[in-house]
């Protein structure tokens, strides 16, 4: 016998979760179903969730003016991200258990490896979305009326890849609704920079989703699951080129509609680094790209988490300066 002996996974570990991630190391047993039902091992989604009401509370401070009630905001933004994350991916797989029981990557799921019956997993799901309500009661009424509509977009997106090639609009609009929601909740009310920062979020997220569906995309075609991965082939790169340029040019749409009128151009010059420096992400990604290395698709679907950060810092000092 050669070599060392590989140590044995821990029991219920999904396919596609880092290896060795907290749940599996730390969390007791008998959370970690649940936990892993609700994506604790990948924290990826919940970036991606949070970065724009980030983006809405810090551009909105940086046109009104920053208060300590942002902090509370953004800690609540962060908490209520997390949550409806796992409520939206209980949901999600809920619907999906069937297609997931056929695709190897997700058959270790939860539902499908029967960690967890349906039943217990509606119950944590209503239970993570009314600690997340309780949460959104703490905000402004337009902002609590803009939380409850974002419920009818995650409850439609499990079901856009039976009807459309294109799921990732579905995804983008409610991965993207903290945009419009963390601007609201600082400025009281809407306005069309939080509607074009929120539409730079949605492009965005058809350029990562379809990065990640590539992963999927010869188990989607067996069993006819649509994405614009499959829609889009060998054409991807020129496609995502387009996401990177709409999104770019929304957020700085954004950032112009919102800053203008303030005459202060550090604070103009520090925000519109953000797309500046967002895009050069996107951009790094994009001559990575290998549409048929599913290890590096994932790897740079996660490093999205990245660039919406270097948005976010650019926003943030903007805000304070």
């Amino acid at each position: 016998m050669t070599g060392k002996a590989e140590m044995p996974e821990p029991r219920g570990v999904v396919a596609d979760a880092p290896r060795g991630n907290w749940v599996d190391r730390w969390a007791p047993a008998p959370a970690r179903p649940y936990l892993r039902l609700s994506r604790a091992d990948r924290p990826i989604g919940t970036w991606l969730l949070l970065l724009p009401c980030w983006w809405g509370i810090a551009l909105a401070a940086a046109a009104d003016a920053p208060r300590m009630w942002d902090l509370w905001l953004a800690l609540s933004c962060t908490l209520g991200a997390a949550l409806m994350r796992g409520a939206g991916c209980t949901w999600n797989d809920i619907t999906d258990r069937h297609f997931d029981a056929q695709v190897a990557r997700t058959r270790s799921r939860p539902i499908p490896s029967g960690q967890i019956t349906v039943r217990g997993a509606v119950i944590w799901m209503i239970a993570q979305v009314a600690v997340s309500a309780l949460i959104l009661f703490s905000y402004a009424p337009a902002a609590i009326v803009l939380g409850i509509v974002a419920l009818v977009p995650v409850a439609i997106y499990p079901f856009a890849k039976r009807f459309t090639w294109w799921p990732q609009v579905f995804l983008g609009i409610a991965f993207n609704w903290g945009a419009l929601l963390g601007w609201t909740a600082h400025a009281g009310h809407l306005s069309g920079a939080a509607v074009a920062l929120y539409l730079s979020g949605l492009v965005w997220t058809l350029f990562y989703d379809t990065i990640y569906a590539h992963q999927d995309k010869e188990d989607d075609a067996l069993i006819g699951i649509k994405s614009t991965a499959r829609l889009f082939g060998t054409a991807t790169p020129k496609w995502l080129g387009g996401f990177l340029i709409g999104s770019v040019m929304l957020m700085t749409l954004a950032v112009l509609a919102a800053l203008l009128p303030q005459a202060d151009p550090l604070k103009l010059a520090l925000a519109l680094c953000a797309p500046w420096a967002f895009g050069w992400h996107m951009l790094w990604q994009l001559r990575r790209l290998d549409i048929d290395d599913t290890d590096a698709c994932l790897r740079l679907f996660r490093s999205n988490r990245d660039a919406g950060l270097l948005a976010t810092l650019f926003l943030a000092a903007s805000a304070v300066v």
